[in-house]
């Protein structure tokens, strides 16, 4: 038997492969990042069980990763960090996503009540 907690973080785990596999290539620039941060968070939210999504596009990393006359990059986990909160029956499971040891790692913060 599935337990909510352990539901709810598969849940969690869910959105963040849905996140990171659909924008990951989007081009992004300095001037683009509120946008498409808007429409990351927006388009996961859809999903059900999950309550708040948090999606903040590091400026100085984009601007550091545009290297040639275009003017934009390509979104990367490196460029972003994420919180999400996803709610499973009585269980509210907190994430994150942030760079660690030069990975984009995806964890759990707390699962709970």
């Amino acid at each position: 038997m599935v337990t909510d907690a352990q539901q709810a973080c598969f849940e969690a785990g869910i959105k963040f492969g849905s996140l990171y596999h659909q924008f990951a290539g989007t081009p992004v620039s300095v001037d683009s990042a509120r946008s498409l941060e808007t429409a990351m968070a927006e388009a996961i939210e859809n999903q059900p069980h999950c309550e708040a999504v948090a999606v903040r596009i590091l400026d100085d990393r984009v601007d550091a990763a545009i290297d040639h006359e275009n003017g934009y990059t390509e979104l990367t986990g490196s460029l972003m960090e994420v919180k999400m909160e996803i709610r499973y029956e009585g269980c509210l499971v907190r994430t994150r996503m942030e760079m660690e040891d030069g990975y984009p790692l995806m964890k759990l913060v707390g699962v709970g009540e």
